[in-house]
């Protein structure tokens, strides 16, 4: 297993280097987050045993079970949370994660400002766009995205860094991309995390920093 892993990583890796290339881009400048969001620690690990170092799981308690032991093994393990939050997870996800993705209401991020006050760590925070404006999806919408930015970055003062989106599934990504990468440039956020292991290629081409990897590294879901 952790030399197919090992195998899948050098592919991704190779990919990400070509497209950042030909987009005029240093290779450097593309972060590969590799998602193993139902993958069993032993994957993880292998994925660690092979170098890498940044991670990113959908659920705080399914990150609770798997990543304590691996950061006592690997204490420069970077890990991201990538799926929806509930306030109620707030306080294990600030001690937990390093990056927290996907901040798109109110009311979650004045629960992080609380938390990061409280416990004195601040992470870096993305917001999550809901730029297809899915109904059944997380995310703040465009039209609203701007002003709040404004609310979680200047009155209260968490450390907003990019924003990120999941496209939806049977749309051109690519405008999405493109809608993401406007946002952030009349924000003036830095950080773009879009692209998954179907259209990671592409998002390079319109800026992404940041690409969450599962399938191409891991296997389909549930698959060690």
């Amino acid at each position: 297993m952790e030399e197919v892993i090992a195998a899948n990583l050098a592919a991704v890796h190779s990919r990400i280097e070509a497209a950042a290339r030909a987009a005029g881009r240093a290779p450097g400048s593309v972060t590969l987050v590799a998602v193993g969001k139902t993958h069993p620690a032993a994957s993880v690990r292998g994925a660690l045993s092979a170098g890498h170092r940044v991670f990113g799981e959908n659920w705080v308690q399914e990150a609770q079970t798997k990543y304590p032991a691996l950061r006592e093994a690997f204490p420069d393990l970077a890990l991201h949370l990538i799926g929806p939050l509930q306030t109620n997870k707030v306080r294990d996800a600030v001690a937990l994660f390093d990056v927290i993705e996907t901040v798109d209401r109110p009311r979650l991020a004045q629960a992080l400002a609380r938390e990061m006050e409280r416990s004195g760590r601040r992470l870096p925070c993305l917001i999550e766009v809901n730029t297809g404006e899915e109904p059944q999806k997380s995310g703040v919408f465009p039209a609203a995205a701007d002003d709040f930015i404004v609310e979680c970055r200047d009155r209260l003062g968490l450390p907003i860094e990019g924003l990120m989106c999941v496209p939806p599934l049977h749309e051109e990504p690519a405008l999405h991309f493109a809608l993401l990468r406007e946002i952030a440039r009349r924000t003036g956020l830095g950080l773009l995390s879009m692209g998954m292991s179907a259209d990671f290629e592409k998002a390079i081409r319109f800026g992404a920093t940041h690409v969450r990897v599962g399938t191409a590294i891991f296997g389909a879901r549930g698959e060690g």
